[in-house]
C-alpha cells in the first residue's frame, strides 16, 4: 500500500497518528461500550485494511497468544487521561494531531501500545488505591525505558491470563506501585 492510499483505509477505529504504510506492529484496546466491565488490549503483527476483517481478527479470547492483559474498567477509567494526555504531547511535539479513546477498537501504534500496557500490568493486580502512584512513577520514565521494561515483561510474561501476576510482571507492579514518587 501506497502512503497516500493509506488514508482510504483510514476509519474511526484507527487513532493517535497509526500509519499502517509504515508497519503492521500495532495494538488493539478494544474499550466496548461505557457499559463494559473490561477493556481488552491485544498485540498484532499484521494490518488489515478493511476495517470489517479488522473487527473479525480483534476479537479474540482472553487466551488467544496475542491478548496482552484484560482491564478492569474502574482501573481502565483511573489511567485513561493520562495516557490520553502523554501521548497526546508526543504528537504535538511531532506536529501530529490529537486523539481519544473511543468506545470500541482503539489501534495505537506499536510505541504507545507498549507503553500502555506496561502500565496496565503495573496496575492490573493493584490495589485501585495505587494506581496514581503507578501513573506518577510511569510518567518519569522516558519512552525508551517504557519500552525496554515491556519488551522484557513480554518475553517472559506477557500473554494476559497465563503472564499474570508472575515474574517479571509481578516486578513492574511493585516498581510502579510501591516506589516513592520524587
Amino acid at each position: 500500500m501506497k502512503v497516500n492510499e493509506a488514508s482510504s483505509f483510514y476509519n474511526d477505529d484507527l487513532s493517535f497518528n497509526i500509519h499502517p504504510e509504515e508497519g503492521a506492529h500495532h495494538f488493539v484496546v478494544n474499550t466496548g461500550d461505557k457499559n463494559s466491565p473490561h477493556v481488552y488490549i491485544s498485540e498484532h503483527f499484521e494490518f488489515f485494511e478493511n476495517p470489517d476483517r479488522r473487527r473479525i481478527e480483534y476479537t479474540i479470547e482472553p487466551q488467544d497468544k496475542a491478548m496482552r492483559v484484560i482491564l478492569p474498567r474502574e482501573k481502565w477509567n483511573h489511567i485513561e487521561d493520562a495516557l490520553r494526555f502523554e501521548f497526546n504531547r508526543r504528537l504535538k511535539e511531532a506536529g501530529a494531531k490529537s486523539s481519544k479513546f473511543k468506545n470500541g477498537y482503539n489501534i495505537l501504534p506499536r510505541l504507545f501500545g507498549k507503553e500502555l500496557i506496561l502500565l496496565c500490568w503495573a496496575i492490573e493486580d493493584a490495589d485501585p488505591g495505587l494506581i496514581s502512584i503507578a501513573i506518577k512513577n510511569w510518567q518519569g520514565l522516558k519512552p525508551e525505558e517504557r519500552w525496554w521494561l515491556f519488551t522484557m515483561t513480554n518475553a517472559a510474561t506477557g500473554q494476559a491470563v497465563k503472564g499474570r501476576n508472575k515474574g517479571w510482571r509481578k516486578a513492574v507492579r511493585f516498581a510502579l506501585t510501591e516506589n516513592p514518587v520524587a
